[in-house]
């Protein structure tokens, strides 16, 4: 398991997440009527008919009327929507359920508890997957339609959701959406703040973002960035800051004014203008498409593209036109 993966898992493995996740995503009235303070850790490690295990799945079960309801988190990595999903969910929830019954956890009658199957997606692109498996099948006619299978899972898209609405909520969930794309460095610092701020009585849940951020920037550097192990929110915010710094006299030394963290908020004119008498096209580039990354998370190859073939007039236009982009399609698009 990656060090991504693993950190996502340790994230929501956090009761006060997966809370957070369905208060502030999931609209459903009967499910925020239900008592949180029962949520129990369901075990997620299943071996599969051919012995490949699966040890990275997070489950949790909270009590309605009684009983338990089995809440499948599945954290989809990916760049882009899998077409499988639907398949890969039945198989998931089947396992779940067969689990379920080995260990005699079922319900009175030999019936079998609800599952609310969820797949989480932080990725750039729009999810274009189906989400019902019976999508996936061609309509049979006769006898054989009213046997094909049907699941759905409910699929919560990160990049639906403005940075307008995120801050209004006062939710986790939310604040990692956010710390995904952050709108600049200064926005990945105030949110830091925040969760210290929020999170001022449970030192472990403060543990658990620092050590998720710390893998986030990780993962957006492409490892580039060096970073200590960190499991402290105050001491990784002093760290990112120095370390962005450091960036920023990098691409300074490239011609480019105050770099990375500073050049685009503070200097961002100078630093065209330094770099293009420097002769710092790629300079220019590779810091545009840092922060593009920064920006907006992970990029689709037709940007490098775009950056590749553009002259240093047009970078000089995308650069300006970053500050105020919503999308990548502002900063690109006439």
């Amino acid at each position: 398991m990656s060090i991504n993966d693993s950190s996502y898992k340790l994230l929501f493995s956090s009761p006060e997440v997966v809370r957070d996740l369905i208060m502030g995503f999931i609209p459903d009235d009967w499910l925020h009527s239900l008592d949180y303070t029962t949520l129990e850790k369901a075990p997620g490690s299943y071996i599969t008919d051919d012995f490949r295990q699966r040890a990275d799945d997070v489950i949790w079960r909270v009590r309605a009327d009684g009983q338990w309801v089995y809440l499948y988190l599945l954290i989809e990595f990916q760049s882009k929507s899998d077409p499988w999903m639907p398949v890969r969910m039945m198989v998931y929830v089947g396992l779940l359920y067969q689990d379920l019954i080995r260990r005699g956890d079922v319900l009175p009658g030999n019936r079998l508890p609800p599952v609310l199957p969820i797949v989480l997606y932080n990725g750039a692109a729009p999810w274009k997957a189906p989400i019902d498996i019976a999508d996936l099948i061609p309509k049979a006619p006769g006898l054989v339609a009213h046997y094909l299978p049907q699941l759905k899972y409910l699929l919560i898209e990160q990049s639906q959701y403005t940075d307008e609405t995120l801050t209004t909520m006062r939710n986790l969930v939310a604040a990692i959406i956010q710390v995904e794309h952050p709108a600049s460095s200064q926005a990945l610092f105030d949110l830091i703040d925040l969760l210290n701020d929020w999170l001022a009585d449970n030192p472990e849940l403060r543990r658990i973002f620092a050590i998720w951020i710390r893998a986030v920037v990780l993962r957006r550097s492409k490892h580039a960035m060096v970073l200590p192990k960190i499991d402290d929110l105050k001491e990784l915010k002093m760290t990112l800051t120095a370390r962005f710094e450091t960036w920023a006299e990098e691409f300074e030394q490239r011609g480019i004014e105050k770099g990375l963290a500073k050049g685009i908020e503070k200097g961002i004119e100078k630093g065209i203008e330094k770099g293009i008498q420097q002769g710092a096209h790629n300079g220019i580039s590779e810091m545009l498409h840092a922060q593009l990354q920064q920006k907006f998370g992970d990029l689709p190859d037709w940007v490098s593209q775009r950056l590749q073939h553009a002259d240093t007039a047009v970078l000089q236009h995308w650069v300006v036109r970053i500050i105020h982009a919503q999308s990548l399609h502002d900063v690109f698009d006439s």
